[in-house]
């Protein structure tokens, strides 16, 4: 009976299967994973695209730009490092340039977060209506605003007392971005990854919303 036992193979593939099938079902749920994270990253990549040439043609974020350049000499160049760079960023509810949050254009900020939709103080990425620019968060769901910040640098372009203002060089990125594993997580105790930060730089054309 023992030796019977101990020779007899019965189960021994409905065994196999279970290992096999463990393995392999990690492996699928790990390209499903690993493809979205990688989706994200083609879409993160885009939405810093678009913001930086939405804010090389629309109202600056930061409103003291306009006046940041020399005014001694006009008809002067703007030299590099004429002025401090502005940095336009949300933090919750409150968008402040710098730090201040009165220099802070909350519209400016809507068009290259949201589009041409109408400006509302939140996360929403409203659907678009035929003939109006997209913005950020429609190439990436989910994008929020304090995920983005804007910076206007002085590159040497422009001449002091501009009508327009400076000529500044715009970075856009994203920051604070995690992905969460779905599958592996539960599976094989993968931990959450934050996605490095991607950014976008233009050079600023008309700075004023009605340029196309």
């Amino acid at each position: 009976m023992i030796k019977r036992f101990a020779k007899s193979e019965d189960g021994a593939a409905m065994v196999e299967m279970t290992i096999v099938s463990s393995l392999l079902f990690a492996l699928v749920f790990g390209f499903v994973d690993f493809g979205y994270a990688f989706y994200q990253w083609n879409a993160a990549t885009k939405a810093v695209q678009v913001g930086a040439r939405l804010a090389s043609i629309s109202d600056p974020v930061a409103t003291a730009l306009a006046t940041a350049a020399p005014t001694t000499t006009p008809g002067a160049p703007v030299i590099p490092s004429a002025y401090a760079p502005f940095v336009c960023q949300y933090t919750g509810n409150t968008g402040a340039c710098n730090g201040d949050s009165a220099k802070f254009n909350a519209a400016g900020f809507s068009t290259i977060f949201r589009g041409d939709t109408t400006y509302t103080n939140d996360n929403t990425c409203p659907v678009l209506a035929a003939g109006q620019r997209p913005g950020m968060c429609h190439f990436f769901p989910g994008l929020h605003r304090d995920n983005i910040a804007i910076t206007y640098t002085a590159t040497g372009l422009g001449f002091q007392t501009r009508l327009g203002g400076p000529v500044p060089t715009i970075t856009v990125n994203l920051q604070n971005i995690t992905f969460q594993f779905f599958f592996l997580k539960g599976l094989m105790g993968f931990n959450d990854i934050t996605m490095p930060s991607m950014l976008s730089t233009v050079t600023g054309e008309d700075l004023k919303s009605t340029a196309s």
